[in-house]
């Protein structure tokens, strides 16, 4: 017995995985491109569907961007949210998890490369940047603050001055993926992700926490 041809169009066949795969897409060429050389034909092309399925999901490039965003990079923000909330132990141990699970979920990933591009092109897309810096930025900011505070009034950090330790501790992670997603002029060299992250760690722990006490 034969089995039946599907003749219908590659965009009829995946419904369902429609608004996934053009995210998926949207990312690889944001990331790749920019966001002012990527063209939603070229995201639907990639996806596999046509330029009129992907208005059927997404306005305009700008609304695509922040579907991106917001599916991809926000939810990591609120786990990490709730992670802490949640979290018994000392805080040396709390913020090595939170900077080492967000190396796995965003760092180590192709989204890493999102924050770049809101970075270089901040000036040509502002109300992109503010909504970035509402959404990404301003919650991880406040994460990282209150991580700090709550090992200072727990005893396990120095007194420290929480808005500029904040800064200092989110630097170094920006210039990682900015490493992870630069060619050319900016070499690398040895650059190992993992044993960065754990020599700053060990940096700044050491740093934070009382004379008489040591890292965990």
């Amino acid at each position: 017995m034969e089995c039946p041809i599907d003749t219908k169009p590659r965009w009829e066949r995946r419904k369902d995985a429609r608004p996934q795969e053009l995210l998926a897409a949207a990312i690889d060429l944001f990331v790749e491109r920019g966001f002012a050389s990527t063209r939603l034909e070229d995201v639907a092309r990639r996806a596999g569907v046509s330029k009129g399925t992907l208005y059927l999901y997404f306005e305009n490039k700008e609304e695509l961007f922040k579907a991106v965003v917001r599916t991809s990079i926000v939810p990591v923000v609120a786990e990490a949210e709730s992670s802490i909330a949640g979290f018994d132990g000392h805080s040396a141990d709390l913020l090595r998890k939170v900077l080492m699970d967000w190396w796995e979920r965003i760092g180590a990933n192709k989204v890493s490369g999102i924050g770049k591009l809101v970075m270089a092109e901040a000036g040509n897309f502002p109300e992109l940047a503010k909504f970035y810096q509402e959404e990404v930025i301003s919650r991880g900011t406040r994460m990282f603050s209150s991580m700090l505070e709550r090992g200072v009034k727990r005893g396990e950090f120095r007194d420290i001055n929480i808005t500029q330790m904040t800064q200092v501790l989110i630097a170094p992670m920006l210039m990682l993926v900015t490493w992870k997603h630069s060619v050319g002029p900016c070499e690398r060299g040895d650059l190992e992700p993992q044993a960065f992250l754990n020599t700053f760690l060990d940096m700044a722990l050491h740093g934070l926490l009382p004379a008489s006490t040591q890292a965990p």
